[in-house]
């Protein structure tokens, strides 16, 4: 056993690549069986916060809960911030409440916020109540902001200087205070109404004479965000305009918090995951999810599939006699509709990135369209020729493969335009272009590939 154990330890110890390998994995969940707390803490020790949420996401909740009360009073705050929201509440109710009170009161407080917006009432209270009163009435604050909005992103610390201090002033300000946040990147100079009037960055600051004005020193294309402005448009202009840090305001234009450039690439992210989830039909489910919590966000898309495959089939069913005298329709009308779903998709992701990522505009819509027209259309014409000559010599009959190259044209150029024009007059309603335009573009390239092809069928070949 001794051996066994030495074994494990040793493997994890010396493992490459990912820090939460499956021999890490191993010794950690050995450690949990034999309830050898030192050893544990010297496994986990070097994982990041991201891993160990990792690590927790991955166990059952039998060895999760072991784990977190062997782990005790070593657990971090930040851990929560990474974890996936279906295991995050069964966490906090997990941990013993001064365990918990320490974890959250290391998080900055847009931290904080992130994690309390998505939990249960019960579990909100168990959260604020660890907190002292003034980061308690900052939370609340920030979670009276509209959901998805700056004032739920920003974090209340702010390092803040009066617009006529010099460099000195600023350096041994920053020097004697208690309160820093852990990472900033720009001290924010204000006027004696709080109102914002420009930053410097830590670097300038630093590299200047002591003397020097900090108003010499401004970083140029300074700007704010209100409260209550989206957080989708505050994600898109620091990735536009490569931000790395902006102060939030109020109503009255004082300023009450701060966006970092991490906040901002996290929306990013998950709005690009959003998009690739609701384009595959699975919402925002993980897999943490119960089963009936994944089959709930499943069953409405299999529903709108099922809706279209029997409009694509009601099209079928029009040509039966066509069909029943050329068997060769039944062989081959797949194709046809296969090659103009996937010309759809295709042309369907390329719009709906270039929406989420504002390059898709009015402006350029038309351009746009016609690209996407004249690109299936030159596809369509390459694989008429490829198909057209299968049809001769598979089946023999010239006639069915100038059937299938004509209709591989028509499905390949209405699927490009349905790809590009479906997401952007969805977009202009005001539906989101990821959520519904998957089921609408397969309903355009079925049932226009199986009638163009059967009706070109019964007109030639009957």
């Amino acid at each position: 056993m001794v051996e066994e154990e030495t074994q494990i330890e040793d493997e994890a110890e010396h493992e490459d690549g990912y820090a939460l390998s499956p021999k890490v994995l191993s010794a950690i969940l050995y450690a949990v069986d034999t309830g050898d707390r030192g050893k544990l803490i010297e496994l986990m020790e070097p994982l990041h916060a991201a891993d160990i949420a990792d690590l927790l996401e991955q166990v059952n909740a039998f060895d999760r809960r072991r784990l977190i009360l062997l782990y005790g009073a070593e657990f971090d705050g930040e851990i929560l911030s990474e974890l996936d929201e279906g295991i995050r509440d069964e966490v906090i109710h997990v941990l013993r409440p001064d365990v918990l009170a320490d974890a959250v009161r290391d998080m900055e407080s847009d931290d904080v916020v992130d994690l309390v917006e998505d939990l249960d009432e019960e579990a909100q209270e168990a959260i604020l109540a660890t907190l002292e009163d003034a980061d308690r009435v900052a939370v609340q604050q920030s979670l009276s902001y509209p959901e998805y909005s700056a004032g739920r992103l920003m974090q209340r610390e702010v390092v803040m200087a009066p617009e006529h201090w010099s460099v000195g002033q600023a350096i041994d300000f920053m020097r004697k205070s208690e309160s820093l946040p852990e990472d900033f990147y720009h001290v924010v100079l204000i006027d004696p109404k709080m109102h914002a009037v420009g930053h410097v960055t830590l670097g300038k600051i630093l590299g200047a004479p002591r003397a020097q004005p900090l108003t010499d020193l401004l970083e140029p294309g300074f700007r704010t965000f209100r409260v209550d402005e989206s957080e989708t448009d505050v994600a898109y202009a620091f990735n536009q305009y490569h931000m790395i840090a902006a102060p939030v305001v109020d109503a009255d234009e004082r300023v009450v918090g701060v966006i970092t450039i991490d906040d901002a690439m996290n929306v990013l992210d998950e709005e690009h995951e959003e998009d690739i989830m609701r384009l595959a039909g699975v919402g925002e489910g993980s897999l943490a999810d119960r089963v009936m919590d994944t089959v709930k966000q499943r069953i409405p898309w299999l529903a709108v599939n099922l809706v279209t495959a029997i409009l694509a089939s009601l099209v079928i069913a029009q040509f039966e006699d066509t069909i029943a005298q050329f068997v060769a329709l039944a062989v081959l009308m797949p194709i046809v509709a296969s090659m103009g779903g996937n010309a759809g998709t295709q042309a369907l992701t390329v719009a709906v990135r270039a929406i989420a990522t504002r390059d898709l505009t009015g402006a350029n819509v038309w351009r746009v369209i016609r690209r996407e027209v004249l690109v299936g259309l030159a596809n369509g014409i390459v694989f008429a020729v490829i198909m057209g000559v299968v049809g001769i010599l598979w089946f023999g009959s010239p006639g069915l493969g100038a059937v299938i190259g004509a209709a591989m044209v028509i499905n390949l150029v209405i699927a490009g335009l349905a790809g590009i024009g479906i997401p952007v007059v969805l977009e202009r309603l005001g539906v989101d272009p990821a959520l519904a335009s998957g089921a609408f573009v397969t309903t355009v390239t079925d049932v226009v590939g199986f009638f163009a092809f059967l009706g070109l069928a019964g007109m030639v070949l009957l």
